[in-house]
């Protein structure tokens, strides 16, 4: 009997000392989503708003690193986009609840202008499309009878795509080269 008294009051003691009181309360986790723009969204601007929802609503929102505006459960940040592909993660916190974490890829485009460079020399006009951050096919049209009497060096007549038009960076551009054009 003696044994099976300190038994239980060792047991008690063990009950009191873990915390074997009143259960404390869960707080929810919190809930976070991101409403614009979409996953592998393309966009051309150098920055962008992401915006969302958050609950609890006074939960705080960090995006990249930086404390997100956050009001009735809304939330929004301006980020800046470098080009190509960006990954943006976002964090939401509130108090002792389980955080939320999410990311989205943003993708953003730039595009540059094929540069006229109609009547330059080859060596002239690749060097132009080059400092454009595009690419250069030479090609020389075969050339009649007119070009083999006047000599000298082709210039550009005309590229492909055309002067003005854009495009993306690395894009190649047929240039093509003749005496006369």
């Amino acid at each position: 009997m003696r044994i099976g008294l300190l038994a239980g009051a060792a047991c008690a003691l063990l009950m009191t000392g873990c915390g074997g009181g009143k259960p404390a309360t869960a707080q929810a986790p919190v809930r976070l989503q991101v409403t614009t723009p979409a996953d592998q969204d393309t966009v051309r601007d150098d920055n962008v708003e992401i915006r969302g929802t958050v609950s609890p609503s006074g939960a705080t929102v960090v995006v990249r690193g930086k404390k997100a505006s956050v009001s009735g459960g809304s939330w929004s940040a301006q980020v800046s986009l470098e080009p190509g592909v960006n990954v943006v993660d976002v964090l939401a916190s509130s108090g002792s609840a389980r955080p939320a974490l999410t990311a989205l890829r943003v993708r953003r485009v730039v595009e540059v202008d094929v540069p006229d460079v109609t009547g330059l020399s080859a060596d002239d006009a690749q060097k132009q499309l080059q400092d454009a951050n595009l690419k250069a096919d030479l090609q020389t049209d075969k050339g009649g009878f007119f070009d083999q009497l006047l000599g000298g060096s082709p210039k550009v007549c005309d590229t492909d795509p055309a002067a003005s038009t854009s495009v993306s960076p690395g894009t190649t551009v047929v240039v093509h080269l003749a005496r006369e054009c």
